[in-house]
């Protein structure tokens, strides 16, 4: 039992009664209106957003309980998200709630499991236990949204989430706080609870305070890209010196976003609100996170001496060296297994491989070069990432020259470039030699190769056919040694 007052009332935590594993939360919420008024907008919010079984206002009329007021969510929300029952007297009410609800729970759950279930068997296999919403709100031009937003799913599915639906946002201005009008963010994190979602991913960066401001509203997990691709680099690095990057570079993501969990649902706001008790709590977290990040910074040195010892015995040898680059998933570690008859893993997912592989590259007249595989870049890469990756970008300062793979086959492949050029340049790389290589060829037409060929000066190689592979390896042995190759074993 909860007081309050005409204003509103404060709802205590439901940590017992989660949302997510089923469509209700299990809790009735009953309450009085002293002017012996309908539900308002406010009762239908909460009992959408808060997922209530069924949302009751009692009337009050000269200090005794005059009418009743229901209302309860429907199963298919889309276009009418509840039904208010017709108000009746409270003396003369009659509701069976045991069978009812036991039938609007599964009619609930039926409605979300045919949605998720029509998903996979359109998306193929998923092993993953999240249902996702991806939102984008930008105020560029609808086909970068567009563009943009389909490069999410795909970092989504290689994540195994199940995306159930994109949402782009057009608005004149930005919203500060929420991206998006508040009234427009509740609307839409209803949608998705009907539709059995548990995620949120938003496209665009947020911001601490944006991320607690969206997370007051929803119980739902919010997340952005940024944070869906350090994910997938958690679960892809293989290497230590992978594993140390990316834990780096997460927990300095999440150091200025470590905040204290909301005790309270305010009636008012709809959603999660008020400061958590535990300040002293998160300035421990704060300070462990601290000595967790020196640690590995120290450990990332360690790393980074070992990679210079490796880096003399290459250069005693004096072996050229010949670096693969390019956007994730452009089929670089493909390229690098034929070329020379290597296993590296290889996945068609963005970011399947992160850890450096190096190979030898063997030409005529007993010529070799060293060939290495990095991490494939993408746009708006994490800073965080980027930073945490540099030592290992580093080597690509030694190469004596770059391999700058790219799907030809890929709609987008020129802003793919752009993307690699900028990172090349953040890195200080700009002015080192590189020979654009358009691979997957096999995808498109020979006057669509020829085109893309001379208006790049590029090489044009399928990595699943070595008889496309005499061009690259003759412009790589002329790129090193200033000759043209007169043949090459593969």
């Amino acid at each position: 039992m909860i007081v309050g007052d005409a204003k509103g009332i404060f709802i205590p935590p439901l940590d017992g009664y989660p949302i997510g594993r089923r469509a209700l939360r299990g809790l009735r919420f009953i309450h009085t209106h002293l002017r012996n008024e309908p539900l308002n907008q406010d009762d239908l919010t909460d009992l959408a957003l808060l997922r209530f079984d069924v949302m009751a206002a009692v009337g009050v009329r000269d200090g005794q309980p005059a009418d009743i007021f229901i209302a309860h969510l429907l199963p298919h929300g889309e276009r009418k998200q509840y039904e208010i029952l017709s108000r009746e007297d409270f003396y003369r009410h009659r509701f069976d709630f045991g069978p009812f609800i036991s039938a609007l729970d599964e009619e609930l759950e039926r409605a979300r499991g045919s949605a998720v279930s029509g998903r996979r068997h359109r998306g193929g296999k998923v092993s993953g236990g999240e249902q996702a919403i991806l939102i984008s709100v930008s105020a560029k031009p609808k086909f970068e949204q567009e563009d943009s937003v389909e490069e999410l799913r795909e970092l989504a599915e290689s994540s195994d989430v199940i995306v159930l639906d994109a949402v782009i946002q057009r608005p004149k201005e930005i919203n500060p706080k929420y991206l998006m009008g508040e009234g427009k963010l509740k609307e839409l994190v209803i949608t998705a609870m009907n539709r059995g979602a548990t995620l949120l991913v938003f496209d665009q960066d947020l911001g601490p305070s944006q991320i607690k401001s969206i997370s007051e509203i929803t119980e739902l997990k919010v997340i952005d890209r940024s944070q869906l691709i350090l994910d997938i680099f958690a679960r892809r690095a293989h290497s230590r010196d992978g594993k140390v990057q990316v834990e780096l570079a997460q927990l300095k993501y999440r150091l200025p976003r470590l905040t204290g969990k909301g005790t309270a649902m305010s009636r008012l706001m709809g959603g999660i609100g008020g400061r958590g008790p535990g300040e002293m709590k998160l300035e421990i977290d704060r300070r462990r996170v601290r000595d967790r990040i020196g640690l590995l910074e120290r450990e990332l040195k360690v790393l980074s001496k070992a990679r210079q010892q490796r880096k003399s015995r290459r250069v005693a040898t004096n072996i050229p060296i010949v670096s693969i680059v390019g956007y994730t998933n452009a089929g670089k570690s493909t390229l690098l297994n034929a070329l020379t008859k290597s296993e590296t893993f290889v996945e068609d997912k963005l970011f399947a491989t992160l850890d450096t592989s190096s190979r030898r590259l063997r030409f005529p007249r007993e010529r070799e070069v060293v060939i290495t595989d990095t991490v494939g870049f993408i746009r708006d890469l994490p800073r965080d990432l980027l930073a945490a990756f540099k030592a290992t970008l580093e080597e690509l300062e030694d190469a004596d020259l770059l391999l700058h793979v790219v799907d030809a086959s890929n709609p987008r492949f020129e802003q793919h470039i752009s993307s690699v050029e900028r990172i090349l340049s953040e890195l200080g790389l700009s002015g080192k030699t590189r020979l654009l290589v358009f691979n997957k060829i096999d995808r498109l037409s020979s006057e669509e190769i020829d085109n893309l060929t001379v208006r790049f000066d590029a090489v044009a190689v399928s990595a699943l056919d070595k008889g496309t592979f005499c061009p690259l390896l003759a412009a790589i042995e002329e790129g090193i040694f200033g000759e043209k190759m007169v043949g090459a074993r593969v």
